[in-house]
């Protein structure tokens, strides 16, 4: 029986914001915060100009509602748990909060009479302190890509992440070991989009807490080890329709050459609007490192069959797991303000009726057909964003003026003191 609820919010950086509070809040409840939380950085930095956070209009309140149905049983002895949305004062939903973008694209689609499904994989190295005091790569020296048991693991943290995770009710896909040791992927099960979003964002807090009580921090960084490869947040979905089935799917087989409208449409908005989409799904200094040619991280234009290589992939699989894969976005990104980009980047290229461009034939290392990649840092990103009017309207003005004044703020601390300047404060909070 739980004796308190702890209430969260996942802010415009992507870290968990709550509060405890007592049991009696259990329930349909609500709690207040100052709203010039969004204009705070990962150095605790207040940016007094940060637009819509209201920092020199005397630091207002917001408040987050939750649903006592979405309240569940958390990881911590005796405490509950529950994400809620964010309301202005006047009552009117934020228009910062990034849950609240993920459901206005969710009910963009519904107006199609489709809903959108998501599926995501996260990718997150282990680090642990060393002599010195400085924090280094956890001891897995037998680990390696689809590595499982004591050499990958020799801890079994990830024993522990996954009973806590069985206990809280979430579906695993699986955990593995992924191509650079310590490097772990986790993959849960397709869900309606804002359930497979509340699950990951819930289920990356638990495994970063539970193995912090082992003597691991688990980052989920893009490139927390400069030496090593990138991290990625993986953005799978489809589509149900009124009768509930696979909207992407023409039938048992997938793959580029059994496309139908709906899934051309999508890819021709994410190829469109590709530079744009950079700025929000991979949103820090340290994403570009990641986004780089002949890395299989969705730095190229273009999209592809079962190919790694490309930045959105098709599934070979048709039927009921008919998807479409985005590669691009880390989880440095907020969960909520990404799979929103994702889906409205898809959403613009069906109902604009965009052409497809041509499938990615090269290989992805020595020969690619597409011709432009991603922005070369944080600062070209974020004002190939801002060009980008029509995501920037579909996924909400403000809360993208609030992010473009955080990330141009977070590309001048790091070109002006070194690339690794806010290193450390990234690795305690994502």
């Amino acid at each position: 029986m739980s004796n308190r609820l702890r209430a969260l919010f996942i802010d415009h950086l992507s870290i968990p914001r709550g509060k405890y509070m007592p049991a009696s809040k259990i329930g349909d409840a609500s709690t207040r915060f100052a709203r010039a939380t969004f204009g705070v950085h990962y150095d605790r930095d207040l940016l007094l100009d940060a637009p819509h956070a209201k920092v020199r209009e005397g630091a207002p309140d917001m408040e987050l509602r939750w649903r006592g149905d979405d309240v569940r049983t958390g990881w911590e002895p005796n405490t509950s748990i529950v994400l809620g949305d964010l309301y202005d004062a006047d009552g009117s939903p934020l228009s910062l909060c990034p849950r609240g973008a993920l459901k206005r694209a969710v009910a963009d689609w519904e107006k199609h009479g489709l809903k959108p499904m998501l599926g995501i994989e996260l990718e997150a190295y282990a680090l642990q302190g060393g002599e010195d005091g400085r924090l280094r790569p956890y001891d897995a020296p037998g680990g390696g890509v689809y590595g499982t048991g004591p050499f990958a693991d020799p801890m079994r943290i990830n024993d522990v992440i996954w009973n806590k995770a069985l206990e809280m009710g979430f579906r695993l896909d699986l955990i593995t070991a992924e191509y650079d040791s310590p490097q772990f992927e986790y993959t849960l099960t397709f869900d309606d989009a804002l359930s497979a979003v509340d699950d990951i964002v819930l289920f990356r807090q638990m495994a970063r807490e539970v193995a912090l009580d082992h003597g691991i921090i688990l980052t989920f960084l893009p490139k927390p080890l400069s030496e090593l490869g990138g991290s990625g947040m993986h953005i799978n979905f489809s589509f149900q329709d009124a009768e509930g089935k696979n909207a992407l799917a023409t039938g048992e087989v997938g793959g580029p050459d059994h496309l139908n409208d709906l899934s051309r449409g999508c890819l021709a908005g994410l190829v469109h609007h590709h530079e744009g989409l950079a700025g929000l799904i991979a949103p820090t200094a340290g994403s570009y490192r990641r986004l780089q040619p002949a890395s299989l991280s969705g730095y190229w234009k273009n999209w592809g069959g079962d190919h790694r290589s490309v930045t959105t992939r098709v599934s070979g699989e048709g039927g009921a797991k008919a998807r479409l894969e985005h590669r691009m976005a880390d989880a440095s990104a907020n969960p909520y303000t990404a799979c929103a980009a994702v889906l409205q980047a898809a959403r613009l290229g069906y109902e604009s009726g965009m052409n497809l461009p041509p499938i990615e034939t090269g290989d992805g290392f020595d020969k690619v057909d597409a011709r432009t990649g991603t922005a070369p840092n944080l600062r070209k990103a974020i004002h190939d964003l801002q060009a980008d009017t029509a995501l920037v309207d579909a996924v909400g003005r403000e809360l993208v003026e609030n992010h473009a004044f955080m990330k141009e703020r977070e590309f001048r601390k790091t070109r002006e003191l070194e690339p690794d300047a806010l290193l450390d404060f990234y690795v305690w909070f994502i």
